[in-house]
């Protein structure tokens, strides 16, 4: 029987969408939500959308509403991707931030924070139009194509170009569109796969006991059959267990290329003996379930764990200080381990990869599969199952470089920022140019947590925030394990060389070291800041240095594969026989880089196991782990490397660290030198003598040995770095005293690039005055990318100025300048809180 609703006829309102487009566009984009859609999505899940006439991108659902836009008409998403939003409210929130903060897009955040397994890809596709009829119109090569593409219904511009060989395929398409005989489409496809294995099981008709025997007598006739039968059995015992049988075998171990017994598998599978079936797993299956190892803290470390937790009851961050050596990292495990078990989630930052693969295992150990790995050399899947796992649950703490900040947390209570004091943690290219340790700080606030800071050579910016009580501050100055600092020699390569007893880059002293470690199996490592066999060659006779086509850079050597090489745009050329300037064979190699000290260390000691540790060396997913793991094993005698090495890494065996060209990075032109050559030489000095009972040497090559820097590495004084750094810094208006943007405008012609740099800065001083805005100047490299370069340099006291009001102001003044038409392809990047 019918009923008619007594409820009055409500009107169903039409639905809108303000999505985040990974576009460096600054406002949102409006679109209507289908009325098959509606009730579905919700806020923080992926849409697919057209973009332009022929462009088809992914978008973040930032908003819903009912307003219509006003001064366009809103297209239809074309597919919602996810039932439960991949994006959480707080990333969104953390999203808006940075966008604000950093002066750049929403779109430009979500572009650099989805991983691209998560992004969607769009390829045209043509396709035969059914309604075409009019095949005089076609010439011959067209009528062939025209049927190929009915035979296969649809092919992409790739298969079309195949097809019509040396014919240009766009002009071939065209013409078949324009006379309206095929249709372009865009087939969409979701980049992440999950991880599927393919395995068999026997059918339920033979997992009994019973049925088994019957079977066994059945197949003796057919040995390979009953082999296949055997080696299933031999792993999976369902004799003894029948439940066994439900989770079955992987396929590849009767189809690997020994033994292969996949043809009997076959068989067997058609006579319905075994079925296959698929199930999706993890791609971190190789992490414990349980942990095996249990963290013991000494009296010092138990000091420090509990100065935290005070901390912690009124301060938002805290900065450890601890010495290299001194049990920082069973710190973490620590304080990681009561953050989970008070049900919140944990993120441990980490600088740079390489320190990844040590510290993982370790925590791995600790934590089993709780934890999530996130780096960029994971591929694709790996990261988005790691995004999926947290929102799933699966990952309540995750280990990770920078960009781990933009990973879907909802509950988190923990941040632990390891090597604080890092440059890696900076985002230099493209926007959003981030901190992730500043970047750690606003996420923690904005999820009601904590904030960690560990470094042995903080930052003078976190220590100072400590100095002034916005942060707690906790000090371990002892070794771990009572193992002694290492002694330092300094040596002084002018004497050396005027003595004579250089060898090559290597003084007689370095020489005598290495020889002792190699003569009693213990291990060196030997720091050079600089990859490639030399960085730049020259002609003895006119004096010409190879320089790059694109930047004002020479180009570096790399010996390995004879080429010459740009470290800033990447271009190569091979290395001319003869001067092109002079036609002189007299070209030379100038100065040394990893891969000369490497080459030369082999000639030195032959029968000595060197590696080296660079970008070179570690490009494959697993090179760091394995060199890494191979150090460990002491299956290398030297390892050589440039700042990969001086980081977080430890090594019981190494007695002796040798530094070269310590005074290049003592001199670098820049304001943060002196505070980053004393991080960098006592962090790769810390390397050295980590094991009780076996004090290590530390041997510093210079031209200048009364350094007052050097000093203040022997004796490991941070203070006394600190105060005076500090002292020059308020002095000359430098952070922390005052944040710094950057501008840096560019252009292909040199002329245009200062004419509107200058126009620029003009603006800029009017309002800021001149003790605030510096420049323009061109940077050290002018040219980078056939892109001439100038940079103004604006400096904002922390307690006069509102930041906020000046950045809006900025922001203005660099859009005057982009829409000035007189000013044509200008670009100018904003670089906030600049390094």
């Amino acid at each position: 029987m019918y009923v008619q609703n007594s409820l009055p006829f409500e009107e169903e309102t039409t639905v809108f969408a303000d999505l985040i487009l990974p576009v460096p566009i600054p406002k949102l984009f409006t679109y209507r939500v289908s009325r098959a859609m509606n009730g579905l999505i919700k806020v923080g899940a992926r849409v697919i959308v057209q973009f332009g006439k022929n462009r088809v991108i992914t978008a973040v659902v930032g908003k819903l509403h009912n307003t219509p836009p006003t001064n366009y008409q809103a297209k239809y998403i074309l597919e919602l991707l996810d039932e439960e939003p991949l994006v959480m409210a707080s990333q969104l929130e953390l999203f808006r931030w940075m966008a604000e903060y950093y002066l750049c897009t929403i779109g430009e955040v979500m572009n650099v924070a989805l991983p691209s397994g998560l992004k969607i890809t769009s390829q045209s596709k043509v396709q035969y139009n059914p309604d075409f009829d009019y095949a005089e119109l076609l010439t011959e090569e067209e009528v062939g194509l025209l049927e190929e593409i009915k035979k296969h219904q649809a092919l992409s511009y790739e298969e079309v170009a195949r097809l019509v060989e040396d014919t240009n395929v766009n002009a071939v398409i065209k013409s078949l569109v324009g006379k309206r005989a095929v249709i372009l489409f865009e087939q969409v496809k979701e980049k992440y796969k999950p991880k599927i294995a393919r395995k068999v099981r026997l059918t339920p008709a033979y997992a009994s006991g019973a049925a088994l025997n019957v079977l066994m007598k059945e197949l003796e006739k057919q040995p390979k059959q009953q082999e296949v039968l055997l080696r299933y059995l031999s792993f999976v015992p369902v004799q003894n267990n029948p439940a066994l049988n439900q989770k079955g075998l992987d396929k590849a171990v009767f189809t690997q290329e020994e033994n292969s017994l996949s043809s009997s598998l076959n068989t067997l599978m058609k006579h319905g003996i075994f079925e296959p079936f698929e199930i999706t797993v993890s791609r971190f299956a190789d992490i414990p379930d349980t942990p095996t190892v249990e963290i013991k803290l000494s009296a010092s470390q138990q000091g420090a764990v509990r100065q935290i937790q005070e901390h912690f009851q009124d301060k938002e961050v805290v900065l450890l200080h601890g010495i290299t050596g001194s049990g920082k990292t069973e710190v973490y495990i620590h304080m990681i381990r009561q953050a989970l078990e008070s049900g919140t989630q944990v993120l441990f930052l980490l600088p740079e990869i390489a320190l990844t693969t040590q510290i993982v295992v370790r925590l791995r150990k600790v934590f089993g599969d709780k934890m999530g790995i996130y780096h960029s050399k994971f591929s694709d899947n790996e990261r988005v199952e790691v995004w999926k796992g947290i929102i799933e649950g699966k990952f309540q703490f995750v280990v990770g470089v920078r960009s781990a900040v933009f990973l879907p947390f909802t509950n988190l209570g923990l941040i632990i920022v390891d090597e604080e004091h890092e440059t890696s943690y900076k985002q230099f290219d493209p926007a959003p140019r981030y901190h992730a340790r500043d970047v750690a700080v606003v996420m923690a606030y904005m999820h009601h947590g904590k904030v960690l800071l560990g470094s042995a050579t903080p930052s003078l910016e976190s220590y100072y925030h400590a100095q002034q009580g916005r942060y707690g501050l906790v000090e371990m100055f002892e070794r771990y394990g009572d193992a002694a600092l290492p002694e330092f020699l300094l040596i002084d390569i002018k004497l050396e060389k005027k003595q004579r007893k250089m060898k090559n880059e290597f003084s007689s002293v370095l020489l005598d070291y290495m020889q002792y470690n190699l003569e009693h199996d213990e291990q060196t490592i030997l720091f050079q800041n600089r990859r490639g066999y030399s960085p730049y060659i020259q002609c003895e006779e006119c004096n010409w240095i190879a320089e790059c086509n694109n930047c004002d850079v020479s180009l570096t050597y790399h010996m390995k594969v004879a080429e010459l090489r740009c470290h800033y745009c990447g271009h190569k050329e091979q290395v001319p026989r003869t001067c092109p300037n002079c036609g002189s064979p007299k070209v030379k190699t100038m100065g040394f880089g990893t891969e000369k000290i490497e080459d030369e260390l082999h000639l030195i000691y032959p029968n000595a196991r060197v590696q080296r540790m660079d970008m070179d060396t570690t490009r494959a997913k697993n090179a760091y782990q394995q060199i890494i793991q191979d150090f460990e094993n002491e299956q290398i005698d030297i390892l050589v490397g440039t700042q990969m090495v001086s980081k977080g890494l430890d090594f019981g065996n190494v007695s002796v660290v040798g530094i070269f060209d310590a005074d290049r990075m003592i001199h670098f032109p820049e304001f943060r030198a002196s505070e980053r050559a004393f991080q960098m030489l006592t962090q790769v000095s810390g390397r050295a003598g980590r094991r009780a009972g076996r004090p290590g040497k530390v041997l510093i090559q210079t031209h200048n040995p009364a350094q007052e820097i050097l000093s203040w590495v022997i004796q490991n004084d941070y203070r006394r770095m600190y105060d005076t750094e500090i002292s020059e810094r308020e002095q000359y208006n430098y952070p922390p005293f005052t944040r710094l943007i950057k501008l840096i405008v560019k252009h292909t012609d040199r002329d245009t690039a200062q004419r509107a740099a200058a126009q620029l800065a003009e603006k800029l001083l009017a309002e800021l005055g001149p003790s605030r805005v510096l420049g323009p100047e061109p940077p050290l490299v002018e040219r980078v990318r056939n892109q001439f370069l100038f940079e103004i340099l604006i400096k904002l006291e922390r307690e006069k100025i509102n930041f906020k009001a000046a950045k809006s102001f900025i922001q203005d003044k660099v859009t005057d300048i982009l829409t000035d038409k007189t000013l044509k392809n200008i670009n100018v990047v904003v670089d906030v809180d600049s390094m």
